[in-house]
Formats: C-alpha cells, structure tokens, sequence
C-alpha cells in the first residue's frame, strides 16, 4: 500500500467518521486534570497531569499518531502570572491497522507538563486552570475525534505537596523516556533511512521501535531492523517525504521505557550485528561478570563497619559451638540460607517496585523511616541481650537447642546481616548491582543471590573447612566478657540508626519515636528482672503494653508524616538536571556526587576526602562546581540519574571535564590526591 494511498485512506475515515454535535456529548477517553501540588507557591514551577482513561476496546495517540492519528491540545484558559509548558507524553506503542501504523496507548496513561507561578502572583490568589482539550479516540473499527472541558482548582500557597500525590506523579513520571545527553544521526541513502543511537552495549532492548516527531521523513508501517555497533544502535527503515536538518524522535527500549534522541543529519555508523527484537538474549559476558563482581563485592562488605555488629553476632555462636562440626555445619547453611534469601526478597521488591513504574534504587528499604524505626528497636534490642539486661534462648546455650536454636539463630542473623549490609556499596557492587538495571529479572535475581552467597561465604567456609574452624577459640570464660564487648559496636548501630531516623522524620515524629526506644528499653530491662525473679510478670506486661501502644502511635506518625529529607551538611549545592546544565555552561569543571545518611562509604569518603580542607581549596582555586545529590529519602530525579549512568545506589562521582560530552565515573573509594589531581588537570 502506498503512502499516498494510506493518506487519502486517513482522511476519508476521519471525514466520514466525524460525530454530530450530539454525539460529541460522549467521550470514550475520560480526561481528568490533576495538579501535583493544589497550593503551588509563586516564584515555583509544579507538574500539572492531564490523566487519560480509555474505555475497553479503544486507544489514545501520541503526540505523532503515525498515519492516521493525532495527539492532544488543549486551548488554555490561563490566569494572570501563570504559564505552562507543553505535554510530555509516556512511551507510546505501535499498533499496525489495515496497513496504516498507529502510535497509541490502549491502557490509561497521562500527559504532563510543567506549570510555573510568577513570583509576583499574591499568596491565596485564585489560580484555578482550564481549557478546552480535543484528541482523537479510536478503536480498530472507528476513529472519534472528542473534546472536553477540563479543569483544577488551584490556590497560589506554599507549595505542599502530599506523600500519596507525591507517588501518584512519581508514577507518572516514570513512564516518561528519557532524555540521551548525546545526539544521533540520521542519513538517507536513496528510498533507505537509516538512524544511529548512542546506547551502551550492556543496555538490553526488548522488541525496540522508533517513533519520531519529526514529520514528513519515515514511513511509519515500514519494517525496521536494528543493529549493534559497539555502543551504538543502528536502525535501518524506509525513507517517506523530503524532510531535512535536525529530527527528534523517541526509541522504545522494552516494558514502556524509552528514551528520546536528538538526531543531526550525518554520516550514519555501518550496521552490525543484528538485534532480535523479539525475545532477545542476554549479554553471557555482561551477566557473569556481574554475578562474579556480586558475590566477590558481598565477600568485601564484611570488612564494611555497616556489616561489623551483626557479624559480632555470628562470631558468638561459633565459639559457643566449640568446633563441633555437624553444628557448625548447620549453622553455615543456615546463615547462608538467611542471607541470600533476604537478597533476593530485597531485589524481587525492586525489580517488582520498578515495573510498577517506582523510582528506586538499591537499599530502598532505608530511604523510608519506618524501615529504620524498626532497625532501630532491633538493634535496641541486641544491645540490651549483649549487655544481659535480659536472655532469649537464641543467645542462652541450653543443650536442647544446640541443634534446632543453633540453625534457627544461623538463619536470622544471616537475614539481618543481609538487611543490614545492603545500604553499604563497597567496591564492584556498584557496578555489579547497576547490571540489574538492563537484564531481564530472570537475569538479575541471581545477581542479588550471588551478593548474598558472598557475604555468607567467610561463615560457610569455617562450617565446612575443619582446618578454619579449629582456629576458632575454645568456649570458656571469655565469652561473657566478649559478649559485653560486642555490645559496643551495636549500641553504636543503635545511635547512627537514632541519628538516621531523625534526620528522615524530625518535627512531629520524632518525639514519640524517641519515647517508644525509651519505652522499649524499660520493657526488656524489666523483662531481665522477671527473669532473676525481681519483678512481676504482671508487671512486665503493663510496661509492653504501653510500649506497643507507643510504637503503634510512632508507626502511624512515620507512614502519615512527610519526610523532612534534609541535604547533607556538606560542600556544595543541590545538584538538579537543571543545576548540573547550568554549571556546565560555566566552562568550569563539575564534581557531582550522589551520597545518602545511610550510606557509610559515602560518609568515609565526605570526611576522609571531599571535605578535606586541601581538597576545597583546590576546588576553589581552579573554580570547581560542586554538585550533590542528597538520596537519604529516596529521589526520583536521582534514581534515574543514578540508572543513566549503570548504577542503582550510592556512592557515585561524577567529573565533568571543560567541553567533554561525557563525564568520568571516579572510583566508589575516593582519595583526597585524586580529586586534587581533577582540579588541577589543565
């Protein structure tokens, strides 16, 4: 079918299908406008989504609807000292009807664009926002073009936004591609239009497809192949209309993620090898060497002070098994057991999370305050058993749970190692982890076991290698002395978890979290007592009772309240998209770093080199920019940077050079002679 033929084919639907004024009463896309913010303040700039909800059977269109679509407009109604920006729209899908390609959406989906409040707009002042919306509906039989009215009621404020609306256009957001910082090319070479994309050849892509925005230049129902060469994409497809200069389109990747390109007309790169867009492999190479950099960077976490405490655990019930091989064996496994299964329930939620459109990374269970309330009565907890405030038959000996308690308390300890350890980024997680970002989840989960299985591995090989094991000291005495000791290193955890928990929730919900670890104290204090025979059981359950009545109130307080989510009192400014462009323009180098409270190698690497006073004086002198990017609660504009550049968790350093296209990722253990030596580099 010819192009023209397709045209004229078009146009008679649309004619023929035009409604009456009657008919057009009736949508069969429901609109509805939303505002992320009811109160924007003035001087600010919020998101406004313009949500879309087909009805079974039909389907909306991109902003190019291919060759017989269009997209929405919408004809503004805008109050005094507002303006808005143009829609951003989802990754799109290609749907081919009677030999004519559709660029469509069959599922809800939703429009954003950006609303700014002039500063000089009066708090209170009425801001509401309406117009009149037109789009086309279709269903593979018909096409409707609609139109409705919509509006959001707004009042110039200060600009809060709630936790659940918050989510909402998180969700949104991230099912728009995103933006490549470098640009493409495209070339025709007679009727052939062929394209090349910068795209990192570890990136997998899942049944690809380019949509572009630029009219007259494809021809929309023709095939398209795709190749790698190197780090490039090159597509390959059929030339339609006379189309010049620069062009913009957007590449599906797979599962709604895209990204959006910026091609300049030039030489195109050779095609190589081809890219099955179906169901295509892995990269073998990629994947094993992710699982090897898993499991040795687990291995390496033991050494981490995050890990420390909890292997303290560890350490007093291999001495208390006093070499015995068939429990130190069981224990082994256990441990290991406990271990890798919390890595991969932690990274099925993740991969899980992700496909729900969440902006998270790894070690997202710290970036909530609930997560680290609970850590904190845990490790509250420990502290008080290690000093003997009271006993739990885990921690007793007693010869009837040598066997049985010894596994079960294996397997624990190994979880909360796990849970515990997963915030730290040691050397080669980094990148190991950043790999589950482009393999298929079947893919990824054993790269998260394998982060498990090498945290376990120093435990597994004193169950099971009887040369390690006989080195371990006989039980004897020493052990309550070493036990009290170990209280030290955990009642330290208790306080960076303390400190951490503030820092998250401050204001309101801080004084019923400090009076439930108050409480929670007093609880296994009396507790100890009960079981010396100096207090009452009686007793006892009044004080857990108000304990649990306390804890409820703070839990409730943690999932209601907002989070504070206070920057690190460190050098340099918030780093933002727009940040981050603006000190580029400077011609001046740029240090960006991305860091949580959580997160201790990002702490080691804040006191031992960024904020050595050396170090910021040559930043100074040489006029080095510094950006950072504060992910303690969780960002989602710092989670898909973080993804961008192959990583899903902090620490990660970026330089970038005067004119250099790319930055350079510096090493996860900074030295204050490395950055000195970026400064001062001509």
């Amino acid at each position: 079918m010819t192009a023209a033929w397709r045209a004229m084919l078009a146009v008679l639907a649309l004619a023929l299908l035009a409604p009456g004024p009657a008919r057009a009463q009736t949508v069969n896309i429901t609109p509805q406008l939303v505002a992320e913010t009811a109160v924007p303040a003035p001087g600010t700039t919020t998101t406004l989504a313009l949500g879309m909800t087909p009805a079974k059977g039909w389907h909306g269109y991109w902003l190019n609807g291919g060759d017989a679509g269009f997209g929405m407009s919408v004809d503004w109604n805008l109050p005094e000292g507002v303006a808005i920006s143009g829609f951003r729209y989802p990754v799109p899908e290609a749907l081919m009807l009677f030999g004519m390609m559709n660029h469509v959406y069959e599922h809800p989906y939703a429009l954003l664009a950006d609303i700014e409040v002039d500063r000089s707009v009066a708090p209170g002042s009425d801001l509401t926002l309406s117009g009149v919306a037109n789009w086309l509906a279709c269903t593979d039989k018909v096409c409707v073009p609609e139109k409705a009215v919509v509006s959001v009621k707004l009042t110039a404020g200060d600009g809060t936004i709630s936790a659940a609306s918050r989510a909402r256009f998180d969700a949104w957001r991230a099912r728009l591609p995103q933006p490549l910082d470098r640009a493409g090319h495209w070339e025709r070479r007679g009727d052939v239009l062929r394209f090349d994309i910068p795209l990192p050849a570890g990136v997998a892509i899942n049944a690809p497809h380019l949509f572009l925005e630029t009219q007259n230049l494809i021809d929309y129902p023709a095939p398209q192949t795709f190749s790698r060469n190197g780090d490039w994409i090159v597509i390959e497809t059929r030339a339609n209309g006379d189309a010049t200069g620069p062009a913009k389109g957007l590449v599906k990747l797979a599962d709604g993620r895209g990204l959006t390109v910026d091609f300049e007309q030039a030489a195109v790169r050779p095609a190589g090898k081809p890219v099955v867009g179906a169901r295509p492999g892995i990269d073998m190479g990629l994947f094993w060497a992710a699982l090897g950099g898993a499991v040795l960077g687990g291995l390496i976490l033991n050494l981490m002070p995050c890990v420390f405490p909890i292997l303290s655990l560890k350490a007093l019930s291999l001495a208390r098994s006093g070499g015995d091989a068939r429990e130190a064996k069981g224990e082994a496994v256990a441990y290991t057991a406990g271990a890798v299964l919390v890595c991969l329930a932690l990274g099925g939620a993740l991969l899980a999370l992700r496909a729900a459109g969440e902006q998270v990374g790894w070690a997202f269970q710290l970036q909530h305050p609930l997560s680290v309330f609970i850590l904190l009565l845990l490790a509250v907890a420990i502290t008080l058993n290690l000093l003997g405030a009271y006993e739990l038959p885990s921690f007793g000996g007693g010869r009837k749970l040598a066997g049985q308690g010894g596994a079960a308390g294996g397997f624990w300890t190994g979880a909360l190692a796990a849970f515990v350890a997963t915030p730290c980024s040691g050397p080669l997680l980094g990148a190991a982890l950043g790999a589950t970002l482009v393999l298929p989840a079947w893919a990824a989960l054993p790269i998260f076991g394998g982060l498990g299985l090498g945290l376990a591995l120093p435990f597994l090989a004193i169950g099971f290698l009887p040369a390690l094991r006989n080195r371990l000291p006989r039980p004897g005495p020493w052990m309550a002395t070493f036990r009290k000791w170990m209280a030290l290193p955990m009642g330290i955890t208790a306080l960076a978890l303390a400190w951490l928990l503030w820092r998250q929730a401050g204001g309101a919900a801080w004084p019923p979290v400090l009076a439930a670890v108050i409480w929670s104290i007093v609880l296994f204090n009396a507790l100890g007592r009960q079981q010396r025979g100096r207090t009452s059981r009686r007793t006892v359950l009044f004080f857990l009772f108000v304990a649990v009545a306390i804890t409820a109130i703070s839990v409730r307080g943690l999932v209601n309240g907002a989070h504070d989510g206070t920057v690190s009192s460190i050098a340099g400014d918030s780093f933002s998209p727009e940040a981050l462009a603006k000190a580029r323009a400077t011609g001046k180098p740029v240090f960006v770093y991305f860091t949580a409270d959580w997160c201790l190698s990002c702490k080691a690497n804040e006191a031992g080199a960024i904020d050595r006073e050396t170090v910021q004086e040559a930043f100074k002198a040489r006029g080095v920019a510094t950006l950072v990017g504060d992910w303690t609660n969780g960002d989602p504009v710092i989670t898909r940077t973080l993804a961008e550049h192959g990583r899903n968790s902090v620490p990660l350093y970026l330089w970038y050079a005067p004119g250099a296209a790319e930055p350079e990722i510096l090493p996860q253990i900074l030295t204050p002679g490395l950055l000195i030596e970026k400064a001062e580099a001509k």
